[in-house]
């Protein structure tokens, strides 16, 4: 396998580069008879799309889903249903200053060490544009998972130094940063500001929250709830690392301090997460995951060319100042697909 396909039963595998003519993915497995149509997919789209705010990259896409098979008369059909997103707003002209030069931080050089050719504009391949048919694929899954009232709700809580504390899940998108806490979204948008100006970009940390999914959802060993979703998330552009419930702060805790007490009314606690065993508790299913400052700056940097010189590079281009905000819909998307597709094996065990 190429490593663009996921899923066991819904499968999903994305395609496109940042400047070819679209993006898109093929969805398979996905039950017949569910009621979708396009607008079913875009609003999740319009989340991701670019040019949203000055929080985010000045690349204009209306970024419109077209469906093109596997929905007949606004029902699925069970066969595979593929979607494009066109680009529209494209630079390459951009990228020829650098197309003989690597961003450090970016895939350039190890797409060019794996394959002896790599697309330069914008990163092809390697670009976050790729994500919109993950949002694509997510927006089906949400719908289905959303007819069993499960609920996945993203957040960013912070930004470089400035961590928000409060959560209103209803503040969540009536501000451009995706922050639930109403104290510190300023704060946090001023760091960004900051960074901006000077040509420069910033980190941050976003949560998933997950309610309503049933006990006994993963798989043992190799393909637990977790580590699928740790794999996902993983697999989003920009980001290192993942941790569920408490996290890395378990390694500060006792086992009689961390374990979540249980008693007849159900857990007393959730400092797991949601998760025993690769294996869901019923709880509400919670992780965070940093996304790296973008790698495309114009801050000069040092790097080398296709010749091993090193040479200086100032990446031009638009480019998102932050990315956790527009990773907030990306990450809904892949965690949607993700219980989906273990939902679906564990009814497969039914006769």
């Amino acid at each position: 396998m190429s490593g663009s396909v996921t899923g066991s039963l819904f499968t999903v595998s994305t395609f496109g580069e940042s400047h070819g003519k679209a993006v898109g993915v093929v969805v398979d497995g996905c039950p017949p008879n569910f009621p979708l149509n396009e607008e079913d997919i875009q609003k999740e789209l319009d989340r991701r799309r670019p040019g949203q705010s000055g929080f985010s990259t000045a690349r204009r896409e209306d970024d419109r889903v077209e469906i093109l098979s596997g929905v007949f008369e606004g029902k699925t059909t069970g066969t595979p249903i593929c979607m494009m997103v066109f680009n529209r707003d494209v630079r390459s002209e951009d990228y020829k200053t650098i197309q003989n030069r690597f961003r450090p931080g970016h895939g350039d050089w190890v797409y060019q060490q794996k394959y002896g050719i790599r697309d330069y504009r914008g990163g092809g391949r390697a670009s976050a544009r790729e994500t919109a048919g993950r949002v694509c694929a997510g927006a089906v899954a949400k719908k289905i998972l959303n007819t069993k009232s499960v609920k996945i709700v993203g957040h960013v809580i912070q930004v470089g130094k400035v961590r928000a504390e409060g959560f209103d899940s209803e503040f969540i998108e009536k501000n451009p940063l995706r922050c639930a806490d109403s104290e510190v979204v300023e704060e946090m948008a001023n760091q960004i500001r900051l960074v901006k100006d000077k040509g420069d970009s910033i980190g941050g940390i976003v949560e998933i929250r997950v309610s309503g999914l049933p006990a006994g959802i993963g798989e043992p060993v190799f393909d637990r709830l977790d580590a699928e979703l740790a794999k996902a998330i993983l697999s989003i552009p920009a980001v290192k690392g993942i941790e569920f419930g408490a996290g890395f702060k378990a390694a500060e805790m006792t086992g009689s301090t961390h374990n979540d007490a249980m008693t007849a009314s159900g857990f007393a606690g959730n400092h797991a997460g949601g998760v025993l065993a690769g294996i869901s508790t019923g709880q509400d299913i919670v992780f965070r995951f940093p996304v790296k400052p973008t790698s495309s700056i114009r801050v000069p940097q040092k790097t080398v060319d296709r010749d091993g010189n090193e040479v200086q590079i100032v990446t031009e281009g638009r480019h998102d100042p932050c990315i956790a905000p527009r990773a907030v819909p990306v990450a809904e998307a892949m965690t949607a697909i993700v219980l989906l597709d273990l939902w679906m094996r564990q009814n497969a065990r039914a006769f």
